[in-house]
């Protein structure tokens, strides 16, 4: 057992974890941040996907006892209490969702795809980088839309802080 001190979603947490536990798991079964999703097992849908130090990064494929130290964030930490985040915002009025499953990794990696992207964004550039997230319901019409969408509204909302 490991006592792993971290920040999650902006308040310090220290977990006792077996050395084996993966950051997902730290997430769900002992903070109770579900809305991460195991979805494959093999690092391959992208329904895992956190942000670590700012970065996104697939929650299944790290250790717990990786993250000691680092800031994650959760797809329940990005919205601003009752405001949703500008890609939460976009997703929903963009239909960027169906069965919602692997809604949670799409937002976190799209999210940080716009940080890195900035306005540089296109859809070529949008279906490529979103290649290691998978949907199974929908055709990535409406969710390469509502990428699209928020970078423009992330860009007005940056400006506005």
């Amino acid at each position: 057992m490991s006592t792993v001190k971290l920040t999650v979603n902006g308040k310090a947490v220290a977990v006792d974890v077996e050395d084996r536990t993966l950051l997902v798991q730290l997430l769900r079964d002992h903070l109770n941040l579900t809305g991460t999703h195991v979805g494959c097992d093999t690092s391959q849908c992208g329904a895992c996907v956190v942000h670590v130090d700012g970065r996104a990064v697939k929650s299944c494929t790290m250790l717990a006892g990786q993250a000691d130290g680092a800031s994650v964030t959760t797809i329940e930490g990005i919205a601003k209490g009752d405001e949703l985040h500008p890609m939460q915002a976009a997703f929903r009025d963009n239909h960027g969702l169906q069965c919602g499953y692997c809604t949670p990794g799409m937002i976190m990696s799209a999210i940080d795809i716009v940080h890195r992207h900035g306005g540089e964004l296109d859809e070529p550039t949008v279906r490529q980088e979103l290649e290691g997230n998978i949907c199974r319901c929908t055709g990535y019409h409406n969710i390469v839309k509502a990428v699209l969408d928020a970078a423009g509204r992330m860009k007005v909302s940056q400006a506005a802080e």
